[in-house]
């Protein structure tokens, strides 16, 4: 017989439009059985076996990270970080000492230096990170994981020389005599990747079971996940041991659709615990390093619009073959030229279903595949109308627009976008879904419903916000996080409410996000953590 438990002394926002607020919550194993009133559920429930205390929290449906890379993540907790450097020399510093604690032969990894924030705001080279190394290898992702710092240990290592051609959708940087600089943007990094995302940076289950208590300690009852294969073996691994406790809805990396597609996966494959999600696929790069696909060419650099990291032609192909095959297509697309090309190939798919096979071609326009752009950054006007009337999901990531605020306002000014565009997008009628795309941020989405609010930085700048006309509610914020990231994954019928049949899981706040001051949401203490019925976090306040 299926435990049943009481959940009181908590205000609960249901997102439920028949009981938006109740003051108790009845579980039945991992589903919820009823929402109401204390001693409306005491009348009328049969069998409780239990009965939680939530100690006046505020309860919200558990929110999800549309957005998240969760083996890197649990690669960097205990990795070199570069965050909050203010210069090349501090930066050094920091990957010398970190560099003196490994072995001789082990590699450098971690990063996520950003050099648009240092003092001179100038790329750095191989040469540098020779110096602090040690003689070890290095491979040190930008902040935005779009361009490796590496050294010349680790060129040597994956063949990198004068020799070697660029990749198509990526860019070796070379010094005037040829030579490569240290520099990989885009494809150019794949091959590094490789050993980043290698047994060389730990035993990954052990990492991810780590990554999941400090995701539900943030909140957290569920994730999109994009990284690689290995991440799904990892998360396998956790569940056939009994260790998973928190939601994956897994996307399939570019370089295994083919896999996929002969094993038989399809979008919505699996359980409520471990589900298969789509394809992830890359249009551009990123505006910090200059690689976003823009119509217009960056500031200072006449020649360059960015990096079509995969070329139209061959992205309406594999969206055709994806679709075909019952899975659906995530696209990164952060310039404004990307995520119109991302439209059209979309768009292409609604005009011409699929003939050869017209059950799926019928699947990929209707809401069982929901196509999907993640960033969704910097829109052309006309395409915000366009997200919404094809269904396209716009996966975007609130903190990326606050911590851009001095990039946007200076390589972009002037132009006509829409930038971080939630209030237009909502208002034309699409759905967006929130994440972090952590690590690049940190992955506590009170961030991010801080940042959506406000459209303000951890300081609560600027005053006012920036680009105000963009700021949206608290509720559509949450929303972003809890039905938004459901719809997202064609979850929406148990995920995302707080209402009978739904999945119990939920997230207890120290404080109300509805009537708390803009500026406090961003600080706001997670009590616990409920998934599947079950307090897989509580705090010890």
């Amino acid at each position: 017989m299926l435990e049943q438990v009481l959940y009181v002394n908590a205000s609960f926002h249901t997102q439920w439009a028949d009981r938006p607020r109740a003051t108790a919550l009845l579980t039945r194993g991992e589903r919820i059985l009823a929402v109401g009133a204390v001693d409306e559920l005491r009348a009328h429930a049969t069998g409780i076996t239990a009965t939680v205390d939530l100690g006046g929290a505020t309860v919200i449906p558990g929110l999800t990270d549309a957005h998240i890379h969760t083996a890197n993540y649990a690669r960097e907790i205990a990795a070199l970080d570069l965050r909050g450097t203010a210069s090349l020399a501090e930066a050094l510093d920091r990957i010398r000492d970190y560099a003196a604690t490994l072995p001789a032969t082990a590699w450098v990894f971690g990063g996520r230096w950003d050099f648009n924030a240092w003092d001179v705001p100038v790329q750095p080279d191989r040469q540098a990170l020779d110096s602090a190394t040690g003689g070890r290898p290095a491979a040190l992702p930008s902040i935005d994981g779009h361009t490796v710092w590496a050294n010349s240990a680790a060129l040597a290592a994956v063949g990198i020389d004068e020799r070697t051609p660029d990749p198509v959708g990526g860019e070796i940087v070379r010094d005037a005599a040829g030579y490569p600089t240290g520099i990989l943007r885009e494809a150019a990094n794949d091959v590094l990747g490789a050993i980043m995302n290698s047994p060389e940076a730990g035993d990954l289950t052990a990492q991810l079971a780590e990554a999941q208590r400090r995701l539900l300690a943030v909140g957290l009852t569920g994730v999109h996940d994009f990284d690689g294969e290995d991440c799904l073996e990892a998360y396998r691994a956790l569940r056939s041991e009994g260790n998973l406790q928190i939601r994956v809805h897994k996307a399939i990396p570019r370089v295994a659709l083919d896999m996929a597609i002969d094993e038989g996966r399809a979008t919505g494959d699996g359980d409520a615990w471990l589900r298969t999600g789509p394809v992830k696929l890359f249009s551009d790069g990123a505006l910090g390093s200059h690689s976003c696909h823009m119509n217009q060419p960056f500031p200072g650099e006449p020649k360059n619009h960015g990096i079509e990291v995969i070329p139209y032609l061959e992205l309406l192909a594999l969206v055709r073959r994806a679709a075909g095959a019952g899975i659906a297509v995530a696209t990164h697309a952060i310039g404004d030229r990307a995520n119109q090309l991302v439209l059209d190939a979309y768009q292409d798919l609604v005009r011409n279903p699929l003939d050869a096979a017209p059950a799926l071609g019928r699947a990929a326009v209707t809401p069982r595949l929901r196509h999907r752009i993640e960033h969704t950054q910097h829109l052309r006007p006309e395409d915000v109308q366009r997200v919404a009337r094809l269904g396209v999901v716009p996966s975007m990531q609130p903190t990326h627009c606050t911590s851009d605020i001095p990039l946007a306002s200076t390589l972009l000014t002037g132009r006509d976008l829409a930038s971080y565009a939630w209030r237009s997008l909502l208002d034309a009628g699409a759905l967006p879904a929130f994440g972090s795309d952590a690590p690049v941020e940190l992955p506590n989405p009170m961030h991010g419903i801080h940042a959506a609010v406000t459209r303000q930085n951890r300081d609560n700048e600027p005053g006012g916000g920036w680009q105000p006309a963009e700021r949206i509610s608290v509720a559509e914020a949450i929303a972003g996080f809890t039905t938004g990231a459901a719809h997202a994954s064609g979850e929406e019928s148990i995920k995302g409410r707080l209402r009978p049949g739904m999945l119990a899981d939920f997230t207890a706040l120290g404080a109300d996000p509805f009537t708390c001051r803009p500026e406090e949401l961003r600080g706001l203490p997670v009590r616990a953590t409920a998934v599947g019925g079950t307090i897989r976090y509580r705090s010890d306040d």
